[in-house]
């Protein structure tokens, strides 16, 4: 099957609400690797962030005969953050996630101007830093972070996926932000030097 880009996804959705398959594949393609990197920067662990892919589009699946809404990667991302959501209540008394499993390469992509490989090397850096950073946030501050400032959500978007009201989504990111500021700012010497001050 070859993914078509220019289907919108309110065709895909009717089709796929009828029963056609290859929509919701193509469905499935288009937003699996945005519910993959929501899953993964809230855990910081490949394997917990798969399951709930994986979880996250079998959901959408049987539910998407209900779905009446216009923006499908937020109904999406609001079933991965309640996948999230039920793991971590299913945690609560157990340990926490251990931060040795960031040891190995996050598969996250930060972006840079600058690809010499001192650069290249201070960005995976960077980047394992920042997973981290998200790993100390509540996970209520951790989402609303994700959603806006690492996928690139409107606040409208971030606030229908995860349920809350724009007003409490800009105080959870004002939050989120400030504490993994504050967090990154005692890893100075990561930081790109305009940010070392």
């Amino acid at each position: 099957m070859e993914f078509d880009s220019n289907i919108p996804d309110t065709s895909l959705v009717a089709r796929a609400q009828q029963g056609d398959l290859d929509a919701f594949n193509q469905l499935t393609l288009r937003y699996e690797r945005q519910v993959y990197n929501v899953s993964f920067r809230m855990f910081g662990d490949h394997q917990l962030a798969e399951d709930v892919t994986q979880e996250t589009l079998l959901k959408a699946y049987r539910g998407l005969a209900k779905f009446r809404g216009e923006n499908l990667k937020a109904w999406l991302l609001r079933i991965a953050s309640n996948t999230c959501n039920d793991l971590f209540r299913s945690w609560r008394g157990r340990q926490d996630i251990s931060l040795d499993l960031l040891t190995e390469d996050v598969g996250a992509t930060w972006v840079s101007s600058e690809p010499s490989p001192e650069n290249e090397a201070l960005r995976g850096e960077l980047g394992l830093e920042i997973q981290r950073g998200l790993l100390t946030l509540p996970q209520n501050q951790r989402i609303v972070l994700i959603l806006v400032d690492m996928e690139g959500m409107s606040y409208e978007e971030a606030a229908e996926a995860t349920g809350i009201s724009p007003g409490t989504l800009r105080s959870r990111l004002s939050r989120a932000r400030g504490k993994l500021r504050d967090y990154l700012l005692k890893k100075r010497e990561l930081l790109p030097s305009s940010f070392r001050q």
